[in-house]
């Protein structure tokens, strides 16, 4: 899923573009994102049915993604999704049922019409749910798009559906570094942003207190060049493999101190990533070259639906 640039954070942060000040006003209500950044806890989801085997993706049904969204509705509220297509787009339509409180829906490719067809349908199923709609994952940063035709679906679906909130999906550098994302970042209605201390090179020579304070010194980054609602969409750390030097207890230090430094608020927050394991991550395509094991280990909870440590030092919220 997510790749962090492996530029330093000293480097990205040297000379950060001021966007503010360019940026239109937020041209759609972000007041159901907001509220849900503050009050609730939001999870990046991919349902457990949906497996990439070379290349074809399957379906999930249903019944599948009620079964996930039973499991995460104890503890969260607010859902960021990847796609809409392959039973994806129905996600929204089952949370509803079940009581969550928002849905980031999530279009993989933003080129491919009917799935933006699908994302829109589904926002127009639940208005009171979609909070917003993300454009593409880490589009610029896997060189499956560049800065001015993500600029151009912006608009394109803006065109479309006026009062939905837009935004896109990168790792903070491709923010911070590149001025092309400046009038892109303008063209939004909120920030997801992937920040990813895993990737860093120093990040198996520290602790949880440095993992964590690099995610909270590159928000404050962002909060200086974005003026509108930011939310980390994915950072984290897998519990595996063991042989490359991850485990259950990192994810739960990780997660535990970070929900005390990056307090949530109507103006940034972070999401839980991932919401489930998924073994056949490792095989898929990965814009970073080399082996990537740990692919399979980001989720809170296994393939199979079952709690890991972190989940113990997660409190439930109330229904």
């Amino acid at each position: 899923m997510s790749r962090l640039s492996r530029r330093a954070f000293a480097a990205s942060a040297a000379a950060l573009p001021f966007l503010g000040a360019a940026a239109s006003p937020v041209r759609a209500n972000t007041q159901l994102l907001q509220h849900t950044m503050a009050r609730g806890r939001f999870v990046a989801y991919q349902p457990t049915a949906l497996k990439a085997v070379n290349g074809v993706l399957s379906h999930a049904d249903d019944a599948s993604i009620r079964a996930d969204l039973e499991t995460l509705r104890p503890w969260f509220d607010g859902l960021i999704t990847y796609g809409a297509y392959n039973g994806n787009e129905r996600v929204p339509d089952i949370a509803a049922r079940l009581g969550f409180h928002a849905v980031i829906v999530g279009v993989w490719d933003p080129a491919d019409k009917n799935e933006v067809g699908n994302a829109l349908d589904a926002w127009r199923r639940n208005p009171g749910l979609v909070a917003g709609l993300s454009l593409g994952n880490e589009i610029v940063f896997g060189k499956r798009g560049t800065w001015e035709s993500v600029h151009a679906q912006l608009e394109a679906v803006r065109a479309q559906a006026p009062g939905l909130p837009l935004a896109i999906a990168e790792p903070f550098a491709e923010y911070t570094d590149f001025p092309q994302a400046k009038p892109v970042l303008a063209a939004t209605d909120f920030l997801l942003a992937n920040i990813h201390p895993v990737f860093e090179p120093w990040f198996k020579s520290a602790m949880a207190d440095n993992w964590t304070d690099f995610v909270v010194r590159v928000t404050a980054r962002l909060e200086a060049i974005y003026g509108k609602p930011i939310l980390i969409k994915e950072t984290g750390v897998p519990t595996g493999p063991a042989s490359a030097g991850f485990n259950p207890h990192m994810q739960r230090a990780f997660y535990d101190l970070l929900a005390k430094r990056l307090k949530p608020s109507r103006r940034r927050a972070f999401a839980y990533f991932a919401a489930f394991d998924e073994p056949w991550r490792p095989g898929d395509f990965n814009p970073t070259p080399g082996a990537h094991p740990e692919e399979a280990y980001w989720g809170l909870f296994t393939e199979t639906r079952q709690p890991k440590e972190v989940m113990s030092a997660v409190t439930k919220l109330p229904r």
